[in-house]
Formats: C-alpha cells, structure tokens, sequence
C-alpha cells in the first residue's frame, strides 16, 4: 500500500504535528507500505529529500496565541500531477489547511483514494470560531463529501465532529521509545547537584512560560540548588528574558532553538514543567518527558488532563496560571527525591501504551474499516452539486480573503 501523509504545517518549524507524521511514515515503512509526506513549502530553500514533496506555499498567521499556517496551491495543476504520478492508496491528511486542502479534495485524483484525517488541534474557545461559528458545521460537511474516516488524537478533538456520519475513532499520539527513554545520556555541562527544572516548547502566549518564570522566582527565594533549562524560541522570548532580569533570577538557561535530539534534555531533567494554558489537544511533550524518566508538573489544560488522567500523574496538575500553586507543585518534587524516583517509574510504565508500534497497529485497521464504508458510500451515491452549494458560503469566503489580507 503506498500512503500519502499531507501535513498543513511547515517543516521549518519544529512541532508535534511534524514529530507525529514523521514517525508515522518511519513505522508504516517498516510495515512493509510505501509512504511520501506532503508539505507546503515556507521558503524557497526547503528541501527534505526524496521522501518529503513541497506542494504548494504556507504563510504564518497568528491564531489564538500561537503561529498557524495559511496555505494555498497557486499553480491547482500541480496537485493532479503530483497525485497522479505517485499513485497514492491513502491520502492521511493531520489537519485542515484551508485552503488548501479543499484544493486537493476537488482533484480527480482523490477521488480514487481513501481519504482519512487525523485531527490534532483543540480549537475550542479559539477567536476563529468566534469570528466564523459555522466552520464546524462546513469542517463536517467538507468530511461527509470526501472524507472516509476522522481520527482525533483525543477524545475530545470527536466533538468537533458530531455531524459527521462516518468511521471516527480516538488513536493517541504515538512516541518513539527507541528515541525517548532512560538510556539516553545526559547532558554533561548540566549532570551536577543542581536539580534541574525544564522547559520545552515555543516561547508563546499559550505554552505560558511567563507562569513558570514568576513560580521559578518564588522558588528562587527557598532554594539555591536550582536551575531552569528553557529549550525553543519564539515572539515573547525577549519579555521572558527581561523578566528574568528585571527579578535576577539566577541559574536561568536559556538554550534556544534545538533542532536535533532533543531527547537528552528530558533525560537532563530532574522535573519537567508544562505550563501551557490551552488549545492543547493531547501533550506529546509530556509523554516525552515521561519516557526519559522525568516527572512532569503541568497547567491542567483540557489535553493535559486526559494524558495525565490517574491519580498518581493528575495530582501534579493546576489550574492555569495558577503560578503559585504551580511553584508547591514543583517544591513537592524539589523536597522529595524519593517521590521524584516513584513517579518516574510509574510515568516509564505508562508511556508504553503510546509505543508507535500500538499506535500503527491502530491507524491501519482504521483503514480497513474506512474503505468499507468508503465502498458503501460510493454504493449509495452523494450528490457533489449540493454539497458545493453548502460549503461555498460567504462564512469561508470572508475568511480566505481576511487571512491573506493580513498575510
């Protein structure tokens, strides 16, 4: 079976999305299928070899506190000529990039695959939906005409669906346990009696690393054998840092960008701290850290509390922005090694239900599920017409030409 796996986020950046399709591709090639990743191209230097096609062009927009990608195929003949001549099986989109994606629905050649979407985005609460309340309702619609299966990476991702008559199942994140355990060496510059506390993801509004900081500082004041490790980079790098000037915080790293291995900085971490707000789907980054051996203190966002759902894990769970609960959270695990050693143990234990090889194992027999009702549907017909009638609203319009306005 060859399977295209179409991604709306550009590769130029690190994210889970990209984590998660490239190891999707890494484990159904080992299962014997043949896999391309399509990705739309952010500059004109990209290039991530023969395995990777570069369709069509992505533009960053801010959404809800984070970077989103707006993309869009100026050159549509593009499409059928790369579908076409890859001879696709499986087209598995992870998110709805419009409009894009509504461009490689209306190929031709899509109409030949099994079309699947994995959905990884918690959009609820999103000042998009506000704006644009019946995106959900033409999401379901644009799924009921060409989609033969949906996939959310959590339980809660099926609510956006409820319209939608087709095959839907919940199927995790997957990690990568050869890449993510407690084999992995440590940093040496950091392997001292410091306890180290991490940080890992975008510097932005919604990953809430502000929150951490102000806790860092009441922690500070109770303790000088701490160090803060913070991994990323993004818009509010530079308020984050004048904070901790401003507060002379001390032992505060600020690594940047890391664009390898990242898995010998969880390994590094004595605890590791997610302080994300929300709008988080699932928590990759928390079953990274899990893996590697470090407990994890997190805000309890809604994707956060179906990751860390039992007891022994939820209870190092509160409230957003909550930074002074957050610092007795952390001070629980700083005062109390051997707590820190029975919750790394359980979390090693846990993570190994999200092994890709559980994962994998679930997405293909979705298939197989998808293209029976796939078969069914094209048994009982569906008028095309009319659902091109409902989704061409003036919602969709105003909204495609106010993203490449402000793009």
């Amino acid at each position: 079976m060859k399977i295209g796996l179409i991604t709306f986020h550009t590769f130029s950046q690190p994210g889970g999305v990209k984590r998660h399709v490239l190891d999707l591709s890494k484990n159904l090639r080992l299962r014997g299928h043949k896999t391309k990743i399509i990705v739309p191209r952010r500059k004109r230097s990209e290039n991530y070899g023969k395995d990777v096609i570069l369709l069509g062009t992505s533009f960053p927009i801010d959404f809800s506190g984070t970077q989103a990608d707006f993309d869009i195929n100026f050159n549509p003949i593009s499409i059928e000529r790369t579908l076409k001549r890859e001879k696709f099986d499986v087209l598995h989109f992870h998110n709805f990039g419009f409009p894009s994606v509504f461009q490689i629905l209306i190929s031709p050649a899509a109409k030949e695959t099994l079309n699947v979407l994995t959905f990884h985005s918690n959009i609820e609460g999103s000042t998009f939906l506000k704006h644009f309340p019946s995106f959900l309702y033409l999401l379901n619609r644009i799924c009921q005409w060409k989609i033969d299966g949906v996939i959310g990476v959590a339980s809660l991702i099926l609510n956006y669906f409820k319209y939608y008559k087709g095959p839907k199942k919940v199927i995790s994140n997957g990690i990568d346990l050869d890449k993510f355990n407690i084999n992995v060496s440590k940093i040496e510059k950091y392997c001292d009696d410091k306890i180290n506390l991490l940080f890992l993801g975008r510097i932005e509004e919604r990953k809430g690393l502000i929150y951490l900081l102000k806790a860092f500082k009441i922690l500070n004041k109770k303790f000088s054998n701490l160090r803060l490790i913070i991994v990323g980079d993004g818009p509010l790098e530079q308020e984050c840092k004048r904070f901790v000037r401003n507060n002379k915080l001390k032992e505060v790293i600020f690594e940047g960008r890391v664009s390898g291995n990242i898995a010998p900085y969880y390994r590094t971490a004595d605890i590791f701290i997610s302080p994300a707000l929300y709008r988080e789907s699932f928590g990759l980054v928390l079953l990274e850290a899990m893996a590697c051996g470090a407990p994890v203190v997190a805000f309890a966002n809604q994707g956060y509390k179906e990751v860390l759902k039992n007891k022994s894990s939820g209870r190092f769970l509160t409230e957003p922005k909550d930074y002074k609960t957050l610092a007795k959270k952390i001070e629980v695990l700083i005062k109390t090694p051997s707590l820190r050693e029975e919750v790394s143990k359980k979390g090693i234990k846990e993570v190994k239900q999200y092994s890709w090889q559980s994962v994998t194992d679930q997405i293909l027999d979705f298939y197989n599920v998808c293209q029976k009702y796939k078969s069914q549907k094209e048994n009982n017909g569906f008028s095309l017409e009319d659902t091109f009638k409902k989704l061409l609203t003036k919602d969709i319009l105003e909204w495609v030409e106010k993203v490449i306005e402000e793009s």
